[in-house]
Order: structure tokens, then sequence, then C-alpha cells
């Protein structure tokens, strides 16, 4: 970029809002990975050594379900925002930007259904 629209403070660089929008959304889903993490490992240490059909019992409740939805969902958030904000700083073509962020909100919104709709799967139906 050039020197001289740097430093020049009329430049527009983007919406204020929403990069304070980004910056607390990026540090409450951290937060929340936190305690998602110590869930997921109560829930893996509670499994180990169980039967499969122990296993999917305790998949299958619909609290274990839920949080482990919401955990998946939360970390693809973190997730976007973060290979968001490494886009923007590193893929400086327009085009190719465009296409980086197509590609992160598509990526990170597959792994969230598919996630999702397996959970979903070993709760219903085992």
């Amino acid at each position: 970029m050039d020197r001289s629209v740097i430093s020049d403070p009329k430049s527009h660089y983007g919406s204020g809002k929403l990069a304070t929008r980004h910056f607390i959304t990026q540090r409450l889903t951290g937060a929340l990975n936190i305690l998602f993490t110590i869930f997921f490992i109560w829930l893996v240490v509670s499994l180990a050594g169980a039967e499969r059909a122990e296993m999917l019992a305790v998949v299958g409740n619909p609290f274990v379900a839920i949080l482990s939805a919401l955990l998946v969902v939360n970390v693809c958030v973190h997730m976007r925002i973060g290979m968001q904000e490494v886009i923007e700083d590193y893929v400086v073509e327009p085009r190719l930007h465009s296409l980086t962020m197509l590609l992160n909100n598509l990526f990170c919104l597959a792994i969230a259904l598919i996630g999702v709709i397996a959970i979903a799967k070993i709760a219903i139906w085992g």
C-alpha cells in the first residue's frame, strides 16, 4: 500500500464497528472454547475404555449432545474469524481476497454442519 494513503487520516480502512465486533466475538469464542475444552476433556476421559453402546448412550444424552454441538459451532466461528484476520492481513489482490474469504466462510460452514449433523445422528438414531 502507498505510504501517502496510510498517512492520510481521511483514508478509509473499513468499518470500525465491524472490527470491534470481530474483536469481541473472537475473545468471547476463545473464552468459551476454554470452557468447552474442559467439558470435552471430561467427556473423553469419562468414556475411556467404555463399550460402544455406553458411548452412544452418553453422547445421545440431550445435555451432552447440545453441549457438543455448541462446541463445534463455537470452534467454527472462532476459526472463521481467525482465518479472516489472516486473509485480510496477507492477501492483498482483490479478486483473490474475495475468493479466499468465500472459501473460508464455506469451509467453516461445512465443518459446522457436518459436525452438528454427526452429533444429531448419534443423539437421535444412535
